[in-house]
């Protein structure tokens, strides 16, 4: 029987705040196997978010057990959490996060660079196949500044699959895109599910649970709901 790529065990996590301590997420427990997407919603404040940094390791839990792809993550030093993460997810945020700086091809270079999981001579070729791929290679030499906000978003999806990481880890995806902008970007990434991906993203709109194979509804940090999507997907 194959064991889920994603579970979170009895997990807790607390933040300190001026007036004590805030409970993000209250012994939350899930499971997701290889190849689901997963769109997480609930209001603003359900502890969304603070699950995507749990299961990226950019968070610990103050309490319970994180375990991504085999690892253990809850228990990684923060040297191996570094070295884990660049490998084991990517990550795609709402406003993109590309640096201004550097072309397309090689924001998407950057994650290759700097895990050294791929030869310095084929970094370049993969950017251009993942941007090829994600229908934005005719912008490989420019700067972020010039492409609209749907080509930047594909290119942070095309570094988010640098490495080639095991989860896909998307955080209001769609929420700096228009709607006709937002419907490409959902249709993409459950084009790659499709192919195998395993993808949790985040989101408040509500038309992105067509797209999912799953929806894990939270609110006030705990999982009330856990359903499959309503449309079979092919």
């Amino acid at each position: 029987m194959a064991h889920p790529i994603i579970t979170l065990r009895d997990v807790t996590k607390t933040f300190s705040v001026a007036g004590g301590e805030f409970t993000a997420l209250a012994n939350v427990s899930l499971e997701i196997e290889q190849g689901e997407f997963v769109a997480v919603v609930g209001q603003s404040g359900s502890g969304k978010s603070t699950l995507l940094g749990l299961v990226s390791g950019i968070d610990r839990p103050t309490r319970g057990e994180v375990h991504v792809g085999g690892t253990a993550v809850h228990l990684l030093s923060e040297r191996d959490m570094s070295a884990w993460r660049g490998r084991a997810v990517g990550i795609v945020f709402q406003f993109f996060q590309l640096l201004p700086t550097l072309t397309v091809a090689e924001n998407v270079m950057l994650p290759m660079d700097f895990s050294g999981m791929w030869p310095s001579r084929e970094r370049r070729g993969r950017a251009e196949t993942l941007l090829d791929k994600l229908g934005v290679s005719d912008q490989a030499g420019k700067l972020p500044s010039t492409l609209s906000g749907g080509q930047q978003q594909r290119v942070a999806v095309a570094r988010a699959l640098a490495n080639a990481p095991a989860v896909l880890l998307a955080d209001e995806p769609t929420g700096n895109l228009d709607s006709r902008t937002a419907a490409s970007m959902l249709e993409l990434l459950a084009d790659l599910v499709r192919e195998g991906q395993t993808i949790v993203m985040v989101t408040h709109e509500q038309s992105a649970r067509r797209f999912a194979t799953r929806t894990v509804t939270l609110a006030d940090g705990r999982v009330v709901e856990s359903e499959p999507a309503l449309v079979a997907h092919a």
